[in-house]
């Protein structure tokens, strides 16, 4: 995703967020600080992991209150240490605790996809790509695959626009693989790469046989998944796996000489990130 739109995305999503949390004031601290005072604070990491989300937090404390000086110490992919300052904050004490706890939900969200996403690209090692699925927040899908990035994996498709993935019930209400793949090429003058799923090797034989380009390897056994491998390397043809991929597995699921594996729980099973807004 370019820069331009990946910025307007994190604008909007900010703007919501505020709105969803700050509404028509912050009460506490309308009656508790007052409205001329100034602070300094710092957001810092309460355990170790990798960044994402400053951007996001950044664009918080501009809509807050632009006066509020926003100077980071670290940028999004660093891997850093418990205690890291990551951020160091300067300006009115309203507006950076109005935007404390939005700014802070960003970057927990974010720092815990990348930190997990850092795990599953060590313990895969080099040769195999981890890609993220869209099982992502809905609004957030972006700023999500961005985290992913920054822990080093790779964006699958963004979303139903932008890629070909014939799954098990477009098979079925298609009538058939070979049915479906001609669909495709049929409504798609200019070439478009067409990823199926398999579930079995028979469907694999099959996938390659109608001229699959890729093929998404799901829920296969390591046995079946070292075969299929060697089905799609005969066939020149990408192999994913997908399906049963954990922090215990993906080492064993790598080995069998996939070019990729999908991991949904980069994103909907990502533990978010220590980190916290202390005034200093």
């Amino acid at each position: 995703m370019k820069n331009s739109k990946l910025k307007f995305k994190i604008k909007k999503a900010v703007q919501e967020a505020l709105r969803e949390d700050i509404g028509r004031g912050d009460i506490t601290t309308n009656a508790t600080v007052s409205k001329g005072q100034k602070t300094r604070a710092i957001i810092l990491a309460k355990e170790p992991g990798v960044i994402a989300g400053l951007p996001a937090a950044k664009e918080v404390f501009r809509q807050v209150d632009r006066r509020i000086k926003f100077v980071p110490k670290v940028r999004d992919g660093t891997k850093v240490r418990k205690g890291k300052v990551l951020v160091v904050l300067s300006g009115p004490a309203r507006g950076i605790l109005n935007g404390e706890r939005v700014a802070l939900n960003f970057l927990q969200r974010f720092c815990g996809i990348a930190t997990l996403t850092d795990q599953f690209v060590s313990r895969a090692g080099r040769g195999v790509k981890i890609l993220d699925t869209r099982k992502t927040t809905p609004g957030l899908r972006a700023l999500e695959k961005y985290a992913v990035k920054m822990g080093g994996g790779t964006n699958h498709r963004m979303g139903l626009y932008d890629a070909v993935l014939i799954k098990d019930n477009h098979i079925k209400l298609a009538r058939g693989v070979k049915r479906a793949v001609e669909g495709i090429r049929s409504e798609y003058k200019a070439k478009k790469a067409i990823e199926v799923e398999a579930k079995t090797i028979a469907q694999v034989k099959r996938a390659i046989e109608v001229g699959a380009d890729k093929i998404l390897l799901d829920n296969m056994s390591i046995k079946a998944l070292r075969k299929a491998v060697k089905l799609c390397k005969k066939a020149k043809i990408w192999a994913e796996a997908s399906g049963g991929v954990n922090l215990k597995t993906v080492r064993r699921i790598a080995k069998t000489g996939v070019n990729a594996i999908s991991v949904g729980a980069l994103t909907h099973s990502a533990k978010a990130l220590d980190i916290s807004l202390e005034i200093t």
